[in-house]
């Protein structure tokens, strides 16, 4: 499966994810458990090209390969589902199952079995719909660290931008240039190296 996404993001402090959780209390959300298992070639040909794979497993056992691809505008995500039993061969070192994730790989020139698995990154994600996307409120915890983040996802870039700046604006939050979840995980195992 292929689809684009166009999300805007922002670190939060901790109070300012209180804040946020206590603002929007009575709205009906999704609570998500879910873990990000990172992975990249050894000497990190996807980073390189501003790609970020992933396998992220659920706590209701739901399994998936994504790999984000630069766009114009946002990333390009394809994904495959994974049986449990495909992760796991997968972390012991099996190269990836023969499907579009794996295509498009090679397309990159890589191969999918120099793929290997980097680290974790758990969390737990509180998402609901908000104006004309869908927010994510994201509690993250990798190497040691702990981090929060707010997430919009939308599907015009334009409108999408309005109505983020106007939430951070009404509630207080200073804007900071925030990476993805993949590139800060990344800087962490860097600057731990």
């Amino acid at each position: 499966m292929k689809e684009q996404e166009i999300e805007f993001k922002n670190l939060l402090s901790k109070d300012e994810y209180a804040k946020l959780i206590q603002h929007f209390k009575s709205v009906p959300k999704k609570q998500i458990t879910q873990t990000n298992i990172y992975l990249d070639t050894p000497d990190f040909k996807l980073k390189e090209k501003k790609c970020g794979l992933r396998i992220r497993t659920f706590a209701s056992g739901n399994h998936e390969l994504t790999l984000k691809t630069p766009l114009p505008v946002g990333l390009l995500e394809t994904t495959d589902s994974l049986a449990p039993s495909e992760t796991k061969d997968i972390l012991a070192g099996a190269p990836l199952p023969n499907k579009e994730v794996s295509a498009t790989l090679k397309s990159l020139n890589i191969q999918p079995q120099e793929i290997v698995a980097f680290g974790e990154l758990h969390t737990n994600r509180v998402e609901f719909p908000y104006a004309s996307g869908l927010l994510v409120l994201d509690h993250s915890h990798y190497l040691n660290k702990e981090d929060y983040e707010i997430e919009f996802e939308v599907t015009d870039a334009i409108q999408g931008e309005l109505e983020f700046q106007q939430l951070l604006t009404q509630l207080d939050i200073q804007k900071r240039p925030t990476l993805n979840k993949v590139v800060r995980f990344y800087n962490t195992v860097k600057n731990q190296s």
